[in-house]
């Protein structure tokens, strides 16, 4: 299999974009990560892991729609793209390996 690069952070994201499905844009992933992994999140972290994960086409963004409370700017949300699941599943596979090898 092609070897995937996807360092910790990242794989904390994709994997919260697959939890959150269509409702992942920045603010939801970022309070996800802390409520499930007891984590801050800068958001700046965050967003430079998205910018990252959509460069190596591990994921792609949507525009929203744009809202008041926004001051008429649309929300960005993320999906996982299909080379971003078999990243994905290399790095479950791997790990698996590695506490098997233990």
């Amino acid at each position: 299999m092609k070897n995937y690069q996807l360092g910790e952070f990242e794989e904390i994201v994709i994997l919260t974009v697959g939890i959150l499905n269509n409702q992942a844009y920045s603010v939801a992933i970022k309070d996800e990560i802390e409520l499930r992994l007891k984590r801050s999140v800068s958001m700046g972290a965050l967003h430079t892991a998205l910018i990252r994960l959509e460069d190596k086409g591990y994921l792609k963004s949507l525009g929203g729609e744009a809202t008041e409370e926004r001051a008429g700017r649309p929300r960005r949300y993320f999906e996982i793209t299909a080379l971003g699941k078999k990243a994905i599943r290399y790095a479950k596979e791997t790990r698996e390996q590695l506490w098997r090898a233990i």
